[in-house]
């Protein structure tokens, strides 16, 4: 756990909280449009955070609402220890790709089998790239520079996976 006391997951959460209280499938689908192109949260980190962050003081439940849905919103010292963690150190990535996984045993694996994956994988970098490209564009025509920015790293990251699969190795 960092200095502020959150993880990154509880930050990302607390975060899109500034945005204004939101429900636990609200954060996630949040989530997944404000930050799906270059970081991925599951379900059950979100609820497994927001109790967490609750007990913590850092966000307060609100009325239920229908089908007994929580919206949660960020305290003042849910603020103070979202601004505490970014101005930590980022700390490292954590790499895993699965398709470097599948290949780094493509000994293992027949010749039809790995043209699959370089396939499936050039697919979706395709549409990625392709996403990142116009949410970045719709992020600069709304004067969003920093949203812009992390986008321009999802298309680095979608077009440098896509020259790695035109040179992965095949039988």
């Amino acid at each position: 756990m960092a200095e502020s006391g959150v993880n990154a997951t509880a930050a990302a959460l607390l975060g899109l909280l500034h945005e204004g209280p939101m429900t636990g499938g609200q954060l996630m689908a949040a989530a997944q449009r404000r930050l799906g192109a270059y970081w991925s949260m599951t379900r059950s980190q979100v609820y497994r955070e927001l109790p967490a962050l609750a007990a913590a003081g850092y966000v307060k439940l609100g009325k239920p609402g229908a089908r007994s849905s929580q919206p949660y919103a960020i305290t003042p010292a849910g603020k103070r220890a979202f601004t505490r963690w970014l101005s930590e150190p980022a700390g490292r990535e954590a790499l895993r790709n699965p398709v470097a996984l599948r290949v780094a045993f493509g000994g293992q694996q027949s010749g039809a089998q790995l043209q699959q994956v370089y396939a499936q994988a050039s697919e979706y970098h395709n549409a990625a790239l392709t996403e990142a490209r116009e949410l970045a564009k719709e992020a600069k025509k709304a004067g969003d520079e920093f949203y812009a920015a992390s986008l321009e790293f999802a298309v680095g990251y979608h077009k440098a996976a896509l020259a790695w699969l035109k040179g992965a190795p095949s039988k």
